[in-house]
């Protein structure tokens, strides 16, 4: 498309005066240009509107799919008329060679505007993180087990939880596995992977994993080999006689936080360098991820940090580094990361008993547990992290209000 990167006119994106809203055609009838009353200025590509018209021959309005064959549209596609109606609260659009007309809400249209931007704040809910350390212990985030099983509002305040903090812990719960996996399944359906569906295990070596002997475990992410690392991770204890095993937690993305601040050369090597990871102590699984991917794992879009990726105990030989100067960078700040993660001030220490369940957003929150002697009997398991961030969308933030962002 010839316009494709055509800009709309002067002062786009501007405020000014408040004014009744309108719409023109500009560039040949490539480019329609909406002002907004509070002054607000964008532009669509008409081939961009003709592809994003909701009506029901386009849309379908119950699974919100797509049904315009795109690759249909003329590539010279031009607006003929476009008008702002409804009182000023919808714009209508008629088509070059086409009987097509479309409708668009002025809300919708500028929280998905992009020529340029002019979102409200307000256009999409932003995400609450708080970080924290050790002074978490005072205070968990706990739900009653007979509030997130007796109704959604109960399960979106743990979900709230885990939302905000990485982590959230539901009290009272019967212990048993079966009533463990009805509380989990609330989250969303269990992640079947290599260790089974649903887990109920001791420390009796069943699979070649540290997690199944009693010795400490430090602070660590699981399925760091995997390609997409399991989302949530969920623990109940069910059974414990001896000593030992308090269980450890750690905000990553507060540990990273202090990385950036402290030694942002470190950050900055782990949020480039490729980290291969490996699964294969059992005969039958040999799950190699190469060339891996960083620690410090960050959005595309925003720069931000979106997962954390760490367990030195499943790093694999680390020989796919383009620069070998990067080998003696990547191990001080390897021992920088491990600082952090270790600070007492940053670590959580408490002791799960029976009746006490806990889920962490693997992708952020780290998990370890001191060593421990007798027997110790948990149950758990894993969560896909489009699942659980599906969950929260409709509960927590509200689905209509997600499906604005459609």
């Amino acid at each position: 498309l010839a316009t494709a990167t055509t800009a709309p006119p002067d002062a786009a994106g501007a405020a000014t005066v408040a004014s009744l809203p309108r719409a023109t055609i500009e560039a040949d009838g490539t480019l329609v240009v909406v002002n907004f009353p509070d002054g607000a200025r964008t532009a669509f590509h008409t081939i961009w509107l003709r592809d994003h018209c909701r009506c029901e021959q386009c849309f379908h309005p119950k699974t919100l799919q797509r049904l315009l064959d795109t690759s249909q549209i003329p590539l010279d596609i031009k607006a003929v008329s476009a008008t702002v109606t409804d009182g000023g609260s919808v714009l209508a659009i008629a088509y070059s060679g086409t009987d097509h007309k479309s409708t668009f809400s002025l809300d919708w249209l500028r929280l998905h505007s992009y020529n340029p931007k002019v979102r409200l704040e307000t256009d999409e809910p932003k995400r609450n993180i708080r970080l924290w350390g050790a002074e978490l212990a005072e205070n968990l985030p706990v739900v009653p087990y007979d509030e997130v099983m007796g109704s959604d509002a109960g399960l979106a305040k743990w979900l709230k939880n885990i939302d905000e903090y990485g982590i959230g812990f539901v009290s009272g719960v019967p212990a048993t596995p079966e009533d463990t996996e009805r509380v989990a399944r609330r989250i969303s359906f269990i992640r079947e992977s290599h260790y089974g569906t649903f887990w109920d295990f001791s420390a009796d070596n069943a699979h070649g994993d540290t997690a199944y002997t009693n010795i400490p475990l430090p602070a660590h992410t699981d399925t760091t080999y995997f390609t997409d690392p399991v989302g949530i991770q969920l623990f109940h204890l069910l059974e414990h006689r001896g000593e030992g095993g308090a269980s450890l937690y750690v905000d990553g993305f507060n540990a990273a936080a202090q990385l950036r601040e402290q030694d942002p050369e470190s950050y900055a090597l782990l949020s480039r360098v490729r980290v291969p990871a490996h699964c294969a102590g059992d005969a039958d699984v040999l799950i190699a991820q190469r060339p891996g991917a960083p620690i410090l794992e960050h959005d595309a879009a925003t720069g931000t940090l979106a997962r954390v990726r760490h367990n030195n105990d499943d790093r694999s030989a680390l020989s796919g580094l383009a620069d070998a100067g990067d080998v003696p960078r990547f191990y001080a700040a390897l021992r920088e990361w491990t600082r952090c993660l270790r600070d007492t001030r940053n670590e959580v220490w408490t002791r799960l008993g029976p009746g006490t369940v806990v889920a962490m957003d693997n992708w952020r929150v780290l998990h370890g547990r001191a060593g421990f002697s007798g027997f110790r009997r948990m149950c758990g398991s894993y969560h896909g992290h489009d699942d659980y961030r599906s969950r929260v969308a409709t509960l927590v933030y509200g689905a209509e209000r997600q499906r604005r962002l459609l």
